[in-house]
């Protein structure tokens, strides 16, 4: 009989490693298939809140945060293409970073839809695979339309600013449960593991906490 197990997915479109993450723990996944039963919840986080309309460049935006210089941006963007490519998700040239607040709202709703964790991908692949600004109401309707949602229903959830306490009210619970950086995967709501990992720590992970869970 196949073990159940409930992973939070706390994470923002914006960021490559969630990308990167989620790929990774969907391939581990794949290969427990027949011992586990997993329920996937994905939850906001917002790397850059503030983001203004249009957005900012890449470079500039780095830039600013990290100090880095263009040269070490793309020696990290290669190392992220590398890694991606590893777990089967493809990372294309992204020359700008978009506000995803609406982003996060539209992943409540497909949630009630029961198409979150496909909605999301989509996001990711719309964002970090064709560079698409994912602040961009028709961007996202089209993303959420690619998963089997109905397209007038996510423009009316746009278009109201539905969700949005909602989403708020999910950032600041992570945030005061000391979520700092993203992604954070969270295993029957009380395991953590951060980061990007590769399938087999994901993997070793869920066979870990289900023998200990089932010794317990």
């Amino acid at each position: 009989m196949k073990q159940p197990i409930r992973i939070d997915f706390v994470s923002d479109i914006a960021c490559p490693w969630c990308a990167i993450g989620l790929s990774s723990l969907n391939l581990a996944l794949e290969r427990l298939s027949e011992r586990v039963d997993a329920q996937i919840v994905v939850h906001p986080f917002e790397l850059n809140p503030q983001m203004g309309p249009g957005g900012e460049s890449v470079l500039d935006y780095l830039g600013k945060k990290y100090g880095r210089t263009p040269e070490q941006i793309e020696q990290t963007h290669a190392m992220i293409r590398e890694r991606g490519a590893s777990v089967g998700f493809e990372f294309g040239p992204r020359e700008r970073i978009y506000n995803t607040f609406d982003a996060h709202r539209l992943l409540r709703w497909a949630g009630i839809e029961g198409k979150q964790v496909p909605l999301k991908l989509a996001l990711l692949r719309a964002y970090h695979g064709e560079g698409k600004d994912t602040s961009d109401h028709a961007v996202l309707v089209a993303a959420a339309q690619s998963v089997g949602l109905d397209a007038q229903q996510a423009r009316e959830v746009l278009e109201s600013g539905r969700y949005a306490d909602e989403v708020r009210a999910e950032e600041h619970e992570y945030q005061a449960a000391g979520i700092q950086s993203v992604p954070g995967i969270i295993f029957n709501e009380q395991y953590l593991i951060s980061g990007g990992q590769p399938v087999e720590t994901f993997e070793r992970a869920i066979l870990q906490i289900l023998a200990g869970e089932a010794r317990a």
